[in-house]
């Protein structure tokens, strides 16, 4: 795998998304990285790895994917700019070797994070995200390491909007059901002035 330096918001979302498979976060809906099919079809979501879906996956897979996604969370919650950028080295570290300049479709150069030959699937995914979250930080700052608004919600996200205005983990679940709510208070107030 490659990972380009300046595509940062990619592996932003599969750090964000990856996170917020967990059952955890998930409590409603539990666990959903459920096996080696539910990991293929994350991947997929995200352009990652098609080979997975040949059934080259394994229980041990996801096994190690969950352990990455508990990396990943305390991550996103670090008090401090270098407590981030030092657990996004360990991360870039499990399989990421030297930046290299390869020429992209264009034909300008730009910068990429190789993984080593044979990592595992965790390792690159680390490595990805840790490659990610070193962009986030760069560019945006740590600030954008956020939980979600959302009440009840116990998911965290890399915001990577253009405004930096995002407020939850997953916009269209607990932004809309926040919205739900407050739609609902405003009839209430509204029904109980009359």
């Amino acid at each position: 795998m490659r990972i380009p330096i300046t595509d940062y918001v990619a592996g932003a979302a599969v750090a964000t998304d990856l996170v917020n498979t967990s059952p955890t976060v998930r409590a409603d809906r539990g666990e959903a990285l459920t096996g080696p099919e539910a990991l293929a079809g994350f991947l997929a979501e995200h352009g990652l790895r098609p080979d997975a879906l040949a059934g080259g996956l394994t229980e041990e897979d996801v096994r190690q994917v969950w352990l990455l996604r508990r990396e990943v969370r305390a991550i996103l919650e670090t008090a401090t700019e270098e407590h981030a950028v030092a657990g996004a080295a360990v991360l870039t570290g499990r399989a990421g070797l030297a930046p290299v300049l390869h020429r992209d479709a264009d034909g300008r150069w730009q910068w990429h994070v190789p993984t080593a030959p044979g990592a595992s699937l965790a390792d690159e995914l680390a490595a990805l995200v840790g490659v990610a979250l070193f962009g986030v930080v760069r560019v945006l700052g740590h600030a954008r390491f956020r939980a979600c608004a959302a009440p009840g919600c116990r998911g965290v996200f890399a915001d990577t909007s253009r405004g930096g205005r995002r407020a939850y983990c997953a916009p269209e679940l607990c932004g809309n059901r926040r919205n739900v709510a407050d739609h609902r208070a405003r009839r209430r107030a509204g029904s109980a002035a009359r």
